[in-house]
């Protein structure tokens, strides 16, 4: 069962991270993006074993194959077809994104430039129909960043316990976010300079924290899954309306240090204990969204392709011009209208309709 509810929460973390590119109404996509993404990395840290600090080589080359190995090959597939779908329309040097940027095709000069970049620091994708991409990389430097610093932590005599140890490791790379966003600091050679990945060390460690817990006796309530329900919706509603978070750095802002360190935190346990009650029904209804959280990698991957169908339908629908597919990561026109719901269910069927 436990593996069941896991799958589950993958599920619904990832149809929130479609629901978060789908121009769904405001207050949903806040949600989503709050909730989807950083609910990922804190089920990295919940996984998390201690043995892996014994054989950090084997972790890390897990962490690659994972994460690394899918990046590069998606990455290039879609950097070799990057030129042909400005051909089909599926990307505009006209019609871009809300804030008005396009893409346009590559040189070969250009096109090398971007493989070495993919190759060496994970950057230059496709920034339309590769934008989440970036996932994969702050997942993996977070992953490998905390698994050395929890291991550099050992050798400290005063931190004795596994949970004082993890505990620093968390402390220190949430003292450093509030520093980088405090000061606009940049780690250079990383995108957003390095937020995404020192925020993500956090939630990572508390992933690790929480899993802790569910050992503990005095922690019962943390096994409660309609307390926690509860107590996660209110947090997660009150941050909606009032202060919306995501993994995307805000310049200037040092609150949205401790206020995304809550939300990730109030994610996973919402999540979870949403979870919790779904794997109640009859398997019937509920083996798509198993396979939907075991195949979540490839929702990540073809989500934004996969809106291509959903904007031709709208490009159809309203008689617009064809090149509006382009339009990145939905089609800019009529945004109100209830094509987010095509949008949700073209981003998560069809990339695993074949594994289907």
């Amino acid at each position: 069962m436990r593996s069941t509810t896991f799958s589950i929460l993958k599920a619904l973390a990832i149809i929130l991270v479609v629901l978060a590119h789908a121009a769904a109404p405001t207050y949903l996509s806040r949600f989503a993006y709050m909730v989807g993404v950083p609910a990922f990395f804190v089920l990295s840290g919940f996984f998390f074993r201690w043995d892996n600090l014994e054989r950090p080589s084997e972790f890390i080359v897990r962490r690659i194959k994972r994460l690394y190995i899918p990046f590069i090959k998606w990455g290039i597939i879609l950097l070799l077809l990057h030129n042909w779908f400005f051909q089909i329309g599926f990307l505009s040097e006209i019609h871009g994104n809300a804030e008005g940027g396009v893409t346009h095709p590559y040189g070969l000069i250009e096109s090398i430039q971007h493989l070495w970049s993919m190759v060496f620091n994970m950057s230059g994708y496709d920034p339309f129909l590769a934008g989440a991409f970036w996932f994969f990389r702050s997942l993996l430097l977070a992953n490998i960043a905390f698994l050395l610093l929890l291991k550099a932590s050992r050798k400290f005599s005063f931190l004795k316990s596994p949970i004082l140890q993890i505990t620093s490791v968390v402390a220190l790379a949430f003292l450093l976010a509030l520093w980088q966003a405090g000061m606009g600091l940049h780690i250079t050679g990383v995108a957003q300079g390095g937020y995404r990945e020192l925020m993500g060390i956090v939630l990572i460690g508390i992933g690790f924290l929480l899993h802790r817990a569910d050992e503990a006796p005095v922690t019962a309530i943390w096994r409660n899954p309609l307390i926690m329900l509860v107590a996660s919706s209110v947090v997660l509603a009150i941050l909606t309306f009032v202060y919306p978070v995501s993994m995307a750095a805000k310049p200037g802002s040092v609150l949205s240090v401790p206020i995304l360190t809550i939300a990730g935190t109030a994610a996973f346990i919402w999540l979870r204990s949403l979870s919790y009650y779904i794997i109640q029904l009859p398997e019937k209804y509920t083996q798509w969204l198993q396979l939907t959280g075991e195949n979540s990698l490839y929702i990540f991957v073809f989500h934004l392709l996969a809106f291509k169908l959903a904007s031709m339908i709208k490009v159809s629908v309203y008689q617009l011009d064809w090149e509006m597919v382009g339009g990145h990561p939905v089609v800019q026109h009529e945004l109100g209208d209830g094509f987010w719901l095509l949008y949700i269910f073209v981003g998560v069927v069809l990339p695993i309709l074949p594994v289907w």
